[in-house]
Order: structure tokens, then C-alpha cells, then sequence
């Protein structure tokens, strides 16, 4: 297989689907909000989504599974796989804040060997295929320099739908924006990880997260040269629901930040 050829058509196809939710944005009623569960929203933007990305890499790829966050197509293959999150930002996406994604992911066996996630408000992609290197619309792309936390700009996600950490959370917030230049909350973890793999953040945390949120920025992450680990940084960042991602340069600071507060 081609990764990297792979890659561009997996990119050609996001965009599409990205034009796609870019003009429903543009009309969007919020009466046709969905309730999953607690502050879990969806919308028919989001399946009819994530049913064209299916069709679309069905054709790239026939003998991939998949793994998606609205559950259109939920066949797990035994090789590869696919993992989607049609619009990683739905509620901002609802409330027409310009912070929204789609990120798309291959996994081989066990491991994460292609991502794509398009911003679509500022028509940036980012991309990564294993061993190819990070680009950002077809530009290499490479992780912070910064040296240390108090150097860096953090990202995270706050708590949503299950709030019985919320204070062992607060603790650890309160912590990073003592020690760091601040902390931000954009709402796509997809978008906070290719944020961290281009430079704009040092670091990124979160708990509660899917496998569809963080499979394609992993790796994205990692091609750029930066670190991804959970918070006891055994494990697995993308399906054990906790990660932090970092440029590499801070990440023993960021771990042992959360370690501090006792999580």
C-alpha cells in the first residue's frame, strides 16, 4: 500500500465532504438539533457527513473496517481500519463559532498509519502518513521550539457530559495556567492536536475523549516531531481516553504537572 497516495485522496475526499458541512453551516436550524445524550449534540450535518466520508473511502480502501463517532458504518475489519469524527466541534458548529473539523484516521493492526484533519473554516489541512512527515496544505510542518511550560501556550478540553472529576480537572487547570503563557478551550480536540503539531500550541490535555477525536492528530503529532502519551504516559492516547500531546520539549512538564495534582 501507498500511504502517501493514499493520503491525498483521503484529503481530496475531506474536502469535499468539508464543503459539504461549510454550506449547511450557512443555513443551519437549530431546531434540528439531536440529543445523543447530556450536552452530547448532533445533527443530520454530522451523519450525512459521516455516511459521504464512508462511501467515499469504501472506494479507496474496500478492505478497511470502520469506526465512527455517529455510527453509519460499524463493521470492524481485521487489518485496517478506519476511524471518523465527521465534525469533531459539533456544538460549536451549532452555535456557528468557526472552530470545527473533520479528522480521518487509518489504523493497521494496532497502530495509527494515516491521518487527515480539515479545519474548515480556515481551509487548512493537515495530513501525516507513518515515516512521511507532518504538512499543513501540502507544507511540512514541524512542532514548537519552545523549551519549557512557562515558554508555552496550552490547550485543553473542559468536561461536557460526566462531571465526576471536575474538581480534580479544576485542580489541574489552575496548575497549567500558573506555569504556562495560558490555557485555551477551541472545542476540537481534533483541531487543538494539528494546532500543536504546526506550532501554534506547546501542549495539549484532555480526559473523556474518544478514539474518532484523537486518532488522526496522534499521529499528525508525532510525524511533526512531537510527543503523545496518556497521562501516566503508559497506555494508550488513543483509545484509553486520556492524552496528552506535546511538542516533545515540554512533555515531562506537562506530565508532571498532572502527576502533582494527584489525577
Amino acid at each position: 500500500m501507498n500511504l502517501e497516495n493514499l493520503c491525498k485522496q483521503v484529503v481530496s475526499e475531506t474536502r469535499c465532504v468539508g464543503a459539504f458541512i461549510r454550506e449547511e453551516g450557512q443555513k443551519f436550524d437549530a431546531s434540528k438539533i439531536e440529543h445523543k445524550g447530556f450536552n452530547d449534540l448532533v445533527s443530520y450535518v454530522d451523519k450525512e457527513a459521516e455516511k459521504q466520508l464512508v462511501d467515499a473511502l469504501k472506494k479507496l480502501l474496500p478492505e478497511a473496517g470502520f469506526i465512527t463517532e455517529e455510527g453509519t458504518e460499524s463493521t470492524r475489519k481485521e487489518i485496517y481500519n478506519w476511524i471518523i469524527d465527521p465534525l469533531d466541534g459539533t456544538t460549536n458548529f451549532m452555535h456557528a463559532l468557526p472552530v470545527f473539523s473533520i479528522s480521518v484516521a487509518l489504523m493497521q493492526g494496532n497502530e495509527i498509519v494515516l491521518g487527515v484533519i480539515y479545519e474548515i473554516n480556515r481551509d487548512e489541512t493537515f495530513s501525516a502518513w507513518k515515516n512521511g512527515g507532518a504538512f499543513l496544505n501540502n507544507k511540512p510542518i514541524k512542532v514548537s521550539k519552545a523549551e519549557k511550560l512557562a515558554d508555552s501556550l496550552v490547550a485543553t478540553g473542559f468536561p461536557y457530559t460526566t462531571f465526576g472529576k471536575m474538581q480534580d480537572y479544576l485542580k489541574i487547570l489552575g496548575a497549567f495556567m500558573a506555569k504556562s503563557h495560558g490555557v485555551r478551550r477551541l472545542g476540537s480536540a481534533a483541531v487543538d492536536l494539528a494546532y500543536v503539531a504546526c506550532g501554534r500550541f506547546e501542549g495539549f490535555f484532555e480526559f473523556n475523549l474518544n478514539a474518532w477525536d484523537v486518532a488522526a492528530g496522534v499521529l499528525i503529532v508525532r510525524e511533526a516531531g512531537g510527543n503523545v502519551t496518556t497521562f501516566k504516559e503508559a497506555g494508550d492516547p488513543v483509545f484509553d481516553r486520556e492524552i496528552v500531546a506535546s511538542n516533545s520539549a515540554v512533555h515531562a512538564e506537562m506530565l508532571a504537572v498532572i502527576k502533582e495534582c494527584n489525577w
